[in-house]
């Protein structure tokens, strides 16, 4: 085995990890496969950019799958009028609510934090837009 460099040994190694997936660990197949687990790794790390999610697609994904009603989310907001402003993107998103998304919905901050949005100061706080 070596370092994967082509995008035809990336896919060749995916081939044959997806054979020994489920190999018994401390066996020759399962030691092979947590070798090809790391080169696989390796390549998607230098070679595969994750794109993330747009933030308020994914505040919205996740009130939609963990409360009963969008009416469960409002206090998070501080009130209804900035949950809604926020979602229809008329209001950037502070770092307080940021936090409060990720802990209250286990939203990842990379979802919540990227490389697309403006960062500015708003009221002398930080305030993210997309």
């Amino acid at each position: 085995m070596k370092v994967i460099q082509s995008k035809k040994e990336y896919k060749l190694a995916l081939k044959r990890f997806e054979e020994i997936f489920a190999a018994k660990p401390k066996t020759k197949e399962g030691d092979e496969a947590e070798l090809l687990s790391l080169l696989i790794k390796d390549y998607e790390n230098r070679n595969v950019k994750i794109e993330y999610p747009d933030p308020i697609e994914a505040i919205k994904f996740h009130i939609e799958q963990q409360t009963q009603s969008i009416e469960e989310a409002v206090p998070l907001f501080g009130g209804k009028k900035r949950l809604l402003e926020i979602l229809n993107r008329e209001q950037p998103l502070d770092l307080e609510l940021v936090y409060k998304l990720h802990k209250h919905f286990d939203i990842p901050l990379t979802s919540l934090i990227n490389d697309k949005l403006n960062y500015k100061l708003k009221n002398g706080k930080m305030a993210i837009s997309s």
